[in-house]
This record gives structure tokens, C-alpha cells and sequence, in this order.
């Protein structure tokens, strides 16, 4: 068999130097486990414009629609405000999104024992949090018609229309019934049923998926509203979470800060299997561009990293090495190392992002 194959986008910011460690990491599973994949390059957002005058050109739409998975780093900067909204990054990545029919967002909230005490939350809450968000990412309110600014009786309307359809509500409740079936096998869909039509349909179809297909796995039901509430007060309640593309973008932020550093989170965007049997997937650190500091080798490539975890996890078939990667960046934590985003007090001195990536490295070769 062909290895699998791997599109990177670096993109903007700090995103090219937090790849510049996974490549160490790719580089090292090819070497020392046999894990070879056949990668590529290309530009997205800002990056993509100043080349080519759109955030993402077509030839790399290609590309990506071809790759077993992509690794995207980050767009955006300051610089490019000043474009139409049509031309600015963001709307590279939304496009690889759309294009690439990634209707299911899975976002991880894992607590590392070694960072319990950098949560804005108590120890005892967050310690041993592992639990997964799942949004639904290509439909919904951000995506819906008819949308715009109009005039009506001489006053601005802004419009944005919620919608779904009840196979885009089934598809990914379904991402996330499996999602739960290799973790503790929960599930609580989190809607807004009791103002809201869509919510009343998502939380039928989601019921109708679970009794026909999925009824070994507990599903709950919750208001996305009390959800927000019950993820600062008793966050470890939950396993899997599956809500729609509104919700689902304010709720996995929220449980993101639980952890204690946006630099410590991945994500992962799959839609339908291709003919290989891989689902299209794209992977990307949930932290952005960071510009204040691009450049500057302050930046955590720990996301970026766990991000990589996932695609050879999900992408790459490869649960153990995923498993093996995400034990040496909790050894490489528990040792005390430490990017500038994760310092306890003034007066420690942080490791470079260069540094922690070889630190990572380093516990990979301690594995063997």
C-alpha cells in the first residue's frame, strides 16, 4: 500500500513555527516507528493572498480534496483587515471546510495532571477532565439563507437564518454515537428546543438515530444554555457533547479555557469516507495566529503537535502512536518545561517553541 498523504498549510503567524515542530515529529515517526507519510505543502490565508490574491488558491483546493488529511496552522493578522470580507484569510479556511463537506468538528478539553493548577477553575474540578465536543460545522446559522444587512421601513436589519436538515442532524449525531462508543459511551446533544424549531428537529432526529442504531450508547439531552453553565460547574459530568454550529463554537471555547492555555488545544474536522475508507479530515490547533508574537519562538507548539495526534489517530489508523505522541507531551509537561503561555509565576524562565518541540522529541526516543 501508498503511504498516506498529508497537505500542510502552514498558513499565517505563528502557525508556520509550530509546524516547523510537528515536521520534527513527522520526520521522527518515519525514522523510528516505521510511520511514513507522504507530505506536501502549500499556502492558505494571508499567506495565499500575498502570492496569489485570494486566500486559497484553486490548485490547493485540489490538493486538498486529494490528501488522505490536512494539517492546517493558523490565518489572519492584522494586516489583511483591511481586505474585502470576500478576500480575507478566514475565507480560506471556511472554503476548505465547505468544499470539504467537514461536517463534524470534534474538539478535546483534556485537563494534563501537570497544568490542573493553570485552569481558571479549582484543581478538583478540571483535574482528569477528558471529554470531547462535536459541532456540527457546515450548516446551521453561519451558513444559512437568506443573510445580509437590508433596509426595511428605513431601518438596517441584519438577517442570519438558522437551518438544518435532518440528514445534516443525523450524520453528525452519528460522528458522535461512534466518537462515544471508543470512549465512555455517553452522549448529551445540546440544543435550544424549547424556543427554537431547528432545536426541536435536532433533538428528534438525534433521538431517532440513537433508537435506531446507536442504543447502547446513554444519550441525554441538554439546553445549550444550562450546558454552558454545567461546563464551569461540574464539567467531568459530560463524555461526548454533540450540538449544532452556533453553540457548538461558543461551547467548545468555553470548555477549551478549562484547560488553562488555548496553546494546548487541538481539533479535528472529518467529513464522509473516501474511497480509500479515510474520512476527509482536516486538523488544525484551535489557538489562531497569535500575531503579537509570531516570529518571536514564544509560541506553543503543543496544539499543533496534539493536532498531528489526532490525524494518526483518525486519519492515519495509527491509535497507538497517537497514544505514544500524547504520553511524551504529558511527560515533557510533568518534567516542568514550559512554553511563556504556561508559566506559573514571574520569574521562571519559558523554553522556546523550537525547544519544546525537541523536548517532545526527546520523550518520543525515550519511549523506545
Amino acid at each position: 500500500m501508498s503511504n498516506p498523504s498529508l497537505l500542510i498549510l502552514a498558513g499565517d503567524g505563528i502557525g508556520p513555527e509550530v509546524m516547523d515542530e510537528v515536521k520534527k515529529i513527522i520526520t521522527w515517526f518515519g525514522d523510528k516507528r516505521d510511520v511514513n507519510i507522504d507530505v506536501s505543502e502549500d499556502l492558505v490565508g494571508g499567506a495565499a493572498y500575498d502570492a496569489h490574491g485570494t486566500p486559497l488558491h484553486d490548485d490547493t483546493m485540489a490538493k486538498a480534496q486529494e490528501a488522505d488529511a490536512v494539517l492546517l496552522g493558523a490565518v489572519g493578522g492584522p494586516k489583511y483587515d483591511v481586505l474585502d470580507f470576500s478576500v480575507k484569510p478566514e475565507r480560506g479556511l471556511l472554503r476548505l471546510r465547505k468544499e470539504m463537506d467537514l461536517f463534524s468538528n470534534l474538539r478535546p478539553a483534556q485537563c494534563f495532571d501537570a497544568l490542573a493548577d493553570f485552569s481558571s477553575l479549582k484543581k478538583d474540578i478540571v483535574a482528569g477532565l477528558d471529554i470531547m465536543i462535536v459541532r456540527e460545522l457546515t450548516s446551521g446559522i453561519y451558513f444559512g439563507e437568506p443573510r445580509g444587512i437590508e433596509t426595511i421601513d428605513n431601518e438596517r436589519v441584519g438577517i442570519n437564518t438558522q437551518r438544518y436538515t435532518e440528514s445534516e442532524i443525523a450524520r453528525v449525531a452519528r460522528s458522535a454515537f461512534e466518537l462515544a462508543r471508543k470512549r465512555d459511551n455517553r452522549v448529551c446533544s445540546m440544543e435550544k428546543a424549547n424556543v427554537m424549531e431547528s432545536g426541536i428537529l435536532w433533538q428528534t432526529v438525534v433521538n431517532e438515530v440513537h433508537q435506531a442504531e446507536y442504543s447502547d450508547v446513554e444519550l441525554s439531552h441538554m439546553y445549550a444554555d444550562n450546558g454552558a453553565m454545567q461546563l464551569v460547574r461540574n464539567p467531568k459530568q459530560f463524555d461526548v457533547i454533540v450540538t449544532d454550529n452556533l453553540f457548538g463554537d461558543i461551547l467548545s471555547d468555553a470548555a477549551a479555557m478549562l484547560t488553562g492555555s488555548l496553546g494546548m488545544l487541538p481539533s479535528a474536522s472529518l467529513g464522509a469516507p473516501m474511497a480509500n475508507g479515510r474520512p476527509k479530515a482536516m486538523y488544525e490547533p484551535v489557538h489562531g495566529s497569535a500575531p503579537d508574537i509570531a516570529g518571536q519562538g514564544k509560541a506553543n507548539p503543543i496544539a499543533c503537535v496534539l493536532s498531528f495526534a489526532m490525524a494518526l489517530r483518525y486519519s492515519f489508523d495509527q491509535g497507538a502512536e497517537a497514544d505514544r505522541l500524547e504520553a511524551a507531551v504529558e511527560a515533557v509537561l510533568a518534567s516542568g518545561a514550559r512554553t511563556a503561555d504556561l508559566l506559573a509565576a514571574e520569574g521562571e524562565t519559558p523554553i522556546s517553541t523550537s525547544e519544546m518541540g525537541d523536548a517532545i522529541v526527546a520523550a518520543l526516543d525515550a519511549s523506545l
